[in-house]
């Protein structure tokens, strides 16, 4: 019997209350209003299993919106003391554990999960969706995709799921401004990595990412009334914090405004002229 999948069984006997389908050693009950038309000791059923309120195992002819370990978009239909229930199309809601939550979720969004076993033999669900993607993508470097934001790194950048099922990575030197769990981002494919697995950039290449930095570097000298307190030696975390850029990109913005004569460096301070 393989809890959270899809499985064909043979109907082993009938009851008033349903039928009980078998896999040779173990049974399982079909509830009546789901045993098909006309059906009869002998035939095989396709049924999917999980558990009901009182923790049974117990098979239904539906099909619900994800299997197990299946990575995709559930809505949540509310929230409580130990998580959120997700609606994945049958009659009992699928539990998304505060512990599973990568950030805390709220009624009517929809999230990106995978369903899961707990250590209790329940189904559950999870937003740590990276065990589970995919990583055979049919894209090549340079390709254009839409990746949704799962999970955020200090040490390796940001975790991402290709069209919601393919494992990617924004390394934090290819990351621009901050995002947020759930966001989808426009991002270009910058590896294929020999695991499968796609590295990606939401920057555009160097040579075409320039102007659009250089207009950035401009706005925030604005805001600073025109003279930034600091010039292109400064911490690249300083750089990060105002700009969003690396140190490289802000070095190549501000030698680009300098060759067109918009900036000039003073005293340690770049004006905009």
């Amino acid at each position: 019997m393989n809890l959270g999948q899809k499985q064909k069984l043979t109907i082993d006997r009938f009851r008033e209350f349903g039928a009980y389908l078998t896999d040779g050693s173990d049974s399982v009950l079909l509830p009546k209003k789901e045993v098909p038309e006309g059906a009869k000791t002998g035939d095989t059923v396709e049924v999917f299993l999980y558990k009901d309120s009182s923790d049974r195992l117990i098979a239904t002819v539906k099909t619900p919106l994800l299997v197990l370990h299946q990575v995709g978009l559930l809505t949540v239909r509310e929230t409580g003391k130990i998580g959120a229930f997700l609606d994945w199309g049958l009659p009992k809601d699928l539990l998304l554990p505060f512990h599973e939550q990568t950030r805390r979720v709220k009624a009517g969004e929809q999230i990106l999960v995978a369903p899961y076993i707990d250590k209790s033999g329940r189904l559950a669900a999870t937003m740590n969706v990276y065990p589970w993607l995919r990583c055979d993508a049919p894209y090549k470097k340079d390709d254009r995709v839409k990746a949704r934001i799962y999970e955020t790194s200090e040490n390796f950048g940001i975790f991402a799921a290709v069209d919601d099922r393919y494992s990617a990575l924004i390394p934090k030197h290819e990351a621009q401004a901050p995002v947020k769990i759930g966001e989808v981002v426009e991002a270009r494919v910058t590896a294929v990595r020999g695991d499968g697995r796609l590295n990606l950039s939401v920057r555009e290449k160097a040579y075409l990412q320039i102007e659009q930095d250089a207009e950035l570097v401009l706005q925030v000298i604005g805001e600073y009334e025109g003279v930034l307190p600091f010039d292109d030696r400064v911490s690249p975390e300083i750089i990060k914090r105002e700009f969003s850029l690396s140190k490289n990109a802000f070095k190549r913005a501000v030698g680009h405004l300098l060759k067109e004569g918009k900036v000039e460096i003073r005293g340690k301070r770049i004006y905009r002229l």
